[in-house]
Parts: structure tokens; C-alpha cells; sequence
């Protein structure tokens, strides 16, 4: 794996560590984040990152409400179940909520309720991948790396309701 490349962004949901590869973006972890929830390799500082401009770029109008869907390359650190987990995120359309019993059958494994919980809390790409649109069967905010202040900001912005 090569040195992963990181900067920092400012954003309504408070500061966000972008990092990236030289092919992708695989993480965007939050200020407040566990340093164990995601574990990557060692990385460096690099304001110039093609790729962690691209995704300032693409947040920026995510939060200006001038987007709804990302464009970037994404690679994904995990387990196998994790990446299907995490690839069934990127399904949700905006402004739209699933369970995590919608995640577990729409993967095939509907016992598997628990298991999706534990990989949608460890997602590394927040908000790109976003687990913020997984919540209680009972429509419950539950469970969320960023807070459930962020979470609750993050549906927000993505509802037809201003924020």
C-alpha cells in the first residue's frame, strides 16, 4: 500500500480528514472519530492532492445543496462482507433512508442485522458512502461515527425542507 495523502476540510458538520491513495479517495473520517474505528496506513499531509480537492470540491456543493450525487473514485478498506455492505451505501438515493434490516436483504443475508450495523459504523468514506441514511427499523437516529448531531444535519440538508 502506498503513503496515503491527507488534508483537512472545514464543513457544517465540523472538520473532515480526507485521505486518498494515489488512485482514490478512501476515507473522510470526522474530527471526533475513534482512532480506531477506521485503521489505515501511515499518512502524510498533502494540500494538493488531485483527488482531495476533487472530493473539497464535490463536499463543498454537497453542503451548498448544489449536489446530490459524488463523482470520485472510491477504494474501499475492509472485509468482503464490509465492501458489500458499504457498496449497498451507495445505493440509498439522496434524500432517502434504509434500514438495517433493508441493508442486510438487500446483500442476501437478512440474519445479518447486527453485522451490517457493525460495518455501517465502521464505513471509512462518511458521507460519500452514506451510512447517515441507514437508520432504526423504527425510523430511529441510531448509531453514527459523526455524532447523531451530524447525522441528524446531514438528513436534514438532504430533505426537501430547508434546513
Amino acid at each position: 500500500m502506498s503513503l496515503l495523502q491527507y488534508t483537512w476540510m472545514p464543513s457544517p458538520v465540523g472538520q473532515l480528514k480526507l485521505i486518498a491513495n494515489a488512485e482514490a479517495l478512501v476515507a473522510i473520517l470526522w474530527e471526533t472519530d475513534k482512532p480506531n474505528r477506521v485503521l489505515l496506513g501511515e499518512m502524510q499531509e498533502n494540500n494538493q492532492h488531485e483527488i482531495l480537492l476533487q472530493t473539497q470540491q464535490q463536499l463543498q456543493e454537497y453542503f451548498a445543496r448544489q449536489r446530490q450525487d459524488f463523482d470520485l473514485p472510491l477504494e474501499f478498506y475492509g472485509t468482503n462482507f464490509q465492501k458489500q455492505v458499504w457498496a449497498e451505501l451507495l445505493k440509498i438515493p439522496f434524500g432517502e433512508t434504509r434500514s438495517y434490516l433493508d441493508i442486510a436483504e438487500a446483500i442476501g443475508n437478512p440474519k445479518a442485522v447486527r453485522a451490517v450495523g457493525a460495518a455501517n459504523g465502521k464505513n471509512p468514506i462518511s458521507i460519500i458512502a452514506p451510512c447517515h441514511r441507514v437508520i432504526g427499523k423504527n425510523g430511529a437516529l441510531v448509531g453514527f461515527g459523526g455524532g447523531l448531531e451530524n447525522k441528524h444535519i446531514l438528513l436534514s440538508l438532504e430533505s426537501k425542507k430547508p434546513v
